[in-house]
């Protein structure tokens, strides 16, 4: 399934390790600045809204599969 989403991106180095979507641009920026005080120099966050391959877990809650960026 393919849709639209705000995540919050974890970056080590040039790379992504991690995403997690957010509900709404508001909170993710709030997880951003709260995980933002406990890194170290080579971690950054980002907010992104972005189109998204997801995928259902067994609990019914959506993960994401791969972010299509433009």
């Amino acid at each position: 399934m393919i849709a639209e989403i705000v995540a919050l991106l974890m970056f080590v180095g040039p790379d992504i390790k991690e995403h997690r979507i957010q509900e709404s641009m508001h909170l993710c920026l709030k997880h951003k600045r709260e995980a933002s005080r406990q890194i170290n120099d080579n971690i950054s966050y980002k907010c992104i809204r972005s189109k998204a391959q997801l995928e259902k877990n067994i609990d019914g809650s959506k993960s994401i599969k791969a972010l299509i960026l433009k």
